[in-house]
């Protein structure tokens, strides 16, 4: 399994299993462009579970971060890996909503939580 999906006090939490590598970033892209639209305007965490996620997992967080910034969502991710969350924070777009990494999924669910009450 890719990813998995759930409810958290109002946020969405997806949260990919493993990393797509190069040819499953569309697919995993689809995935998360979907479930966001059908769960909008709930804020979105990202949690990445998968060990040692790569450059394809991180390109699709960011172009996952520009789509929800264009809809107006809320979107965080939840790492534990310090790498990815430096990689996730050097390379985020920063036109739209910041982007928030945190070190772990309890805290990112709980400030999307209460940024959107």
């Amino acid at each position: 399994m890719l990813l998995s999906h759930s409810l958290d006090h109002g946020v969405l939490v997806i949260t990919v299993h493993r990393d797509p590598g190069i040819g499953g970033r569309a697919t995993l892209l689809t995935s998360i462009s979907d479930l966001v639209h059908a769960f909008r305007p709930a804020p979105v965490v990202v949690v990445l579970d998968c060990p040692a996620p790569a450059g394809a997992v991180v390109s699709v967080v960011l172009r996952a971060h520009r789509l929800c910034s264009h809809l107006g969502v809320l979107m965080s991710v939840a790492s534990s890996s310090a790498p990815t969350r430096r990689a996730l924070e050097e390379n985020a777009d920063t036109a739209g909503t910041r982007l928030v990494v945190h070190a772990r999924t309890d805290t990112a669910v709980a400030a999307a939580f209460a940024a959107a009450a």
